[in-house]
């Protein structure tokens, strides 16, 4: 694959059935009842209009021109920017940050054998002049954390991990995947027939754990109520770039009899959604709402607003209204986690308890597990 840096000028292998429930711990709060609210992005209005904005292929950097405004680069790594999910997302958010003030901003690839390491791309960023450099995802973890030594002067930050030690310029955005995920588990739980489910994950790591541990609370949340037992088949692509390795495993799910599967894989998710329209059975989005990749299957998407953090995190640090050395976790009750509002594929009496379980979890009465402790 050739190396890319674009700039913005706008702006699980092996299959095994698991069963068992993770219980789900409750606390009771002192706050006065709060009315429902719809589980998805309150985050809409937020956003900027993205409208018109367009990205150049380029081989050379953006460097800044004669109004010296400041520049933000992004390093994405394996599965690129059309993974229709996680990296997507990230980078709407960098075009909207572009669009909301007068800044540069430059995304460079990494990861493929063929490319940059994330080291590589990182350092890149670097000379091109960026104030702030920001790492997509876990596998940019490292690169991240050298390169913050080696420039103490340059900002950096860095999307779905943090550090034990945090490097006083490095900000670090972490998500509560987990209560997201515990909604689109408890539509899954309602909504089979054959009482079993699946769950595919790009690869074993803490970050995908709580994908699943927030999943499996949510269905047997629905179990409990349906007084049924439903069974939780999991594989692992151990990718997050290797569709075919997604529709495989997805496919090995849905043979044994799963009626739902949902996907935490990245771009290795494309491959689950279209195991999904094979068999006509259901799957579950994940980070983006995916439902027009096949309308009639993708039963919902658990929602993570990327592109508002990038774009709002960057603009704090821009402006000095976020103090870097810091972890910054968002969930629900800060918008940045949700699923998709609209659901034909299931009732109106399913969606209505979502939002009072939204509700519950904002309020501190209910908490999905990220662990398999908790």
């Amino acid at each position: 694959m050739k190396r890319k840096t674009y700039a913005s000028i706008l702006v699980l292998a092996g299959v095994l059935c698991a069963c068992g429930a993770h219980p789900v711990q409750q606390t009771e709060a002192e706050a006065e009842p709060t009315a429902a609210v719809r589980p998805t992005a309150p985050a809409d209005n937020m956003l900027p209009e993205a409208e018109g904005v367009t990205a150049q292929d380029e081989e050379v950097p953006v460097i800044p021109g004669e109004e010296q405004w400041p520049v933000v680069g992004m390093v994405i790594s394996r599965s690129g920017i059309d993974d229709g999910s996680f990296n997507q997302s990230a980078w709407e958010g960098l075009q909207w940050l572009e669009g909301s003030m007068d800044c540069h901003t430059m995304i460079v690839e990494a990861g493929d054998e063929e490319a940059l390491s994330e080291q590589e791309a990182m350092e890149q960023l670097v000379q091109a002049g960026c104030d702030l450099c920001w790492g997509v995802g876990v596998n940019c973890a490292d690169a991240v954390l050298s390169a913050a030594e080696k420039h103490p002067d340059v900002q950096f930050a860095i999307v779905d991990t943090t550090y034990e030690e945090l490097p006083e310029n490095v900000t670090a955005v972490v998500f509560r995947a987990q209560e997201s995920s515990f909604l689109a588990g408890y539509v899954a739980g309602s909504v089979t027939e054959s009482g079993y489910v699946g769950f595919v994950g790009g690869e074993r790591n803490d970050v995908i754990d709580t994908f699943y541990y927030g999943f499996d609370a949510g269905v047997q949340t629905a179990a409990k109520e349906r007084g049924s037992r439903i069974s939780i088949c999991t594989g692992y692509v151990d990718s997050f770039d290797d569709p075919e390795k997604g529709y495989q495993t997805a496919k090995s799910l849905y043979d044994q009899n799963c009626d739902v599967v949902y996907h935490a894989a990245g771009a290795s998710g494309l491959g689950v959604i279209r195991a999904a329209e094979e068999e006509d059975k259901y799957v579950i989005g994940v980070d983006k709402d995916q439902s027009y990749l096949a309308p009639d299957h993708v039963l919902c998407s658990a929602l993570k607003y990327v592109n508002v953090s990038v774009k709002q995190v960057s603009e704090g640090i821009l402006k000095d209204d976020i103090v870097p050395g810091q972890t910054i976790e968002l969930g629900l009750a800060e918008n940045a986690v949700g699923i998709t509002e609209d659901h034909p594929l299931y009732s109106q009496e399913i969606y209505d308890k979502l939002l009072d379980l939204q509700v519950q979890i904002v309020a501190g009465e209910l908490t999905p597990p990220s662990t398999e402790e908790d």
